[in-house]
């Protein structure tokens, strides 16, 4: 299993840069283009948000409810290994609320702090 959830990351870490040319983080700064300025950050980090969730945290999940529910068939009556099946669902479930329901504290935050917002 280690070996597995090994190359999974490996794999990810050689493509990721691959994907990353398709999505524009930054969007100022850059030889004709305005000046950076502070609403800017937030522009950056509502941009890296979105491509941590949408490229990393949603494909792992997925990956995770795969492995899991394919340890819970193949479990052949072995309650250890359905139960450790189970327990990757339920992380990975716990994961994807908890990736997904983050932009409800991060707007929250930015909106108590004044700031106009188009994430």
């Amino acid at each position: 299993m280690k070996k597995i959830f090994f190359a999974i990351i490996l794999i990810s870490l050689i493509f990721l840069p691959l994907t990353s040319h398709a999505f524009q983080i930054v969007n100022c700064g850059n030889p004709g283009q305005k000046p950076c300025t502070l609403a800017d950050l937030f522009v950056l980090l509502g941009n890296i948000y979105k491509f941590v969730v949408n490229m990393i945290a949603a494909p792992l999940a997925t990956i995770a409810l795969l492995i899991g529910g394919i340890m819970m068939l193949t479990s052949g009556g072995n309650p250890t290994q359905f139960g450790k099946g189970k327990q990757i669902l339920i992380y990975a479930i716990i994961g994807l609320c908890l990736a997904f329901g983050s932009m409800l504290i991060i707007k929250t935050l930015l909106t108590a702090m004044g700031y106009k917002y188009s994430l």
